[in-house]
């Protein structure tokens, strides 16, 4: 993705000299929903595949809202109840009994049926664990009831009911797992743009929801999960042939729209990834009001690891690994803490010989100089310019390309640059 495709960017941003540094330097601009009208915009030959998917994500969010609407009469309710907030992870790592075929796993396994959507997907931060889903209730602790990508939801339930089918073999409770499994597969193959990407939300409802998503690791972790469905090893050795090579295409897609959103500069300088990006052009876009169209350092470290573990990476892949690889050396934050200060005043950038190396969370497209937004939806430049709330309520700085430099130093050793 060229930087002259982000013109639009530029202007929305309003962005004023470098030299007036602590302004307000633009307004974070809303991020446009996938409609009929956009895609009516678009080349003739592009429409009908967009045509299409919208039309089923309508439909499907027709069935979802029917479902909990005719619950909701039947039970003579006029709001939906809601399930109670996960504790702790949503589904353990390890069976909660003896192994994936203990009454305690089977129990589990059917709680996650019972709360899985009619479209196929699951809602995040719900206590799935501690019983099933009751009639009239919500599919998941947060408002709606479409599944998310978002915080390992979808994924982890299916990873989970692959392991109880795997374990159980042939034995009648698994199939109705397996049913799941396939159905919540299915979800994911359906979510898929034709731009290659995946949504936050799905059936989308709208606003940022609707951008391909790669924030907290959403489509990374789609991918590595595909991936390993598609190899049909392990827990997914019950996968079907037919479906594991629908799969691996989904896969491929996937990575082409990947290396397609990789930002470059207008000097041909490939950098990094931002958080989301609209489907139809692969331009970045904004998500929340203090979360704007930029470069996301937190974000593309995951995308580069994912990158990295690729069996036989491409040209194209190693050069994208080597462009970002540069961009986080070139980035780095040395010599600085980010902390409540002593005087009360709020969180800041202080300055600590030797600290720990630290990136920004979002920097801007063409300048990689640091971005900040407030809830008001205004952009600046330096983090202490934006409200003492959104200082200590929001993770402006990590330590994520770390890790990823250091598989790098070893990744780069056997993939030379191309």
């Amino acid at each position: 993705m060229k930087l002259s495709s982000l013109g639009l960017i530029s202007v929305l941003l309003a962005s004023v000299p470098p030299a007036l540094f602590g302004a307000v330097i633009g307004t974070n601009p809303p991020c446009p929903p996938l409609s009929a009208e956009r895609i009516a915009a678009l080349p003739p030959a592009d429409q009908p595949a967009w045509r299409d998917y919208l039309a089923r994500s309508t439909t499907a969010f027709a069935a979802d809202k029917k479902f909990y609407a005719d619950e909701l009469t039947v039970l003579g309710l006029t709001a939906p109840l809601v399930p109670a907030r996960a504790k702790g992870p949503v589904i353990p790592v390890k069976p909660p009994g003896d192994s994936f075929t203990s009454p305690d796993s089977l129990r589990l396994a059917d709680n996650l049926l019972s709360f899985q959507t009619p479209a196929g997907g699951w809602n995040k931060n719900t206590d799935f664990a501690s019983r099933p889903r009751h009639p009239g209730e919500r599919s998941g602790y947060e408002a709606g009831y479409v599944g998310t990508l978002d915080n390992h939801a979808t994924i982890a339930p299916l990873r989970y009911l692959a392991a109880v089918v795997q374990a159980g073999g042939s034995t009648p409770a698994p199939d109705r797992h397996r049913a799941a499994f396939r159905r919540g597969l299915d979800y994911l193959l359906a979510a898929q743009f034709p731009s290659g990407g995946w949504p936050q939300v799905y059936p989308l409802q709208g606003s940022y929801h609707d951008a391909i998503t790669f924030n907290d690791g959403a489509i990374v972790n789609v991918l590595t999960f595909l991936r390993e469905v598609a190899a049909g090893q392990g827990d997914f050795a019950f996968v079907p042939a037919e479906t594991r090579a629908r799969t691996a295409a989904a896969v491929a897609r996937g990575l082409g729209c990947v290396l397609a959103a990789q930002i470059v500069n207008v000097d041909g300088r490939r950098t990094v990834w931002g958080q989301q990006y609209d489907p139809l052009t692969l331009i970045p876009v904004s998500a929340r009001a203090y979360e704007m169209p930029a470069q996301s350092a937190g974000e593309s470290a995951g995308i580069v690891h994912y990158l990295m573990a690729l069996p036989e990476p491409s040209p194209t892949v190693i050069t994208a690994v080597h462009a970002a690889a540069a961009w986080f050396e070139r980035t780095r934050l040395k010599n600085v803490t980010y902390a409540l200060a002593p005087d009360g005043s709020g969180h800041q950038l202080t300055p600590t010989p030797d600290a720990p190396s630290l990136w920004s969370r979002y920097t801007e497209i063409g300048s990689d100089r640091p971005l900040f937004g407030d809830r008001d939806r205004s952009i600046h430049d330096q983090v202490g310019e934006i409200s003492k709330e959104r200082r200590a309520g929001y993770g402006w700085f990590g330590t994520g390309p770390k890790s990823t430099l250091a598989t790098y130093a070893k990744w780069s050793q056997r993939h030379a640059k191309k």
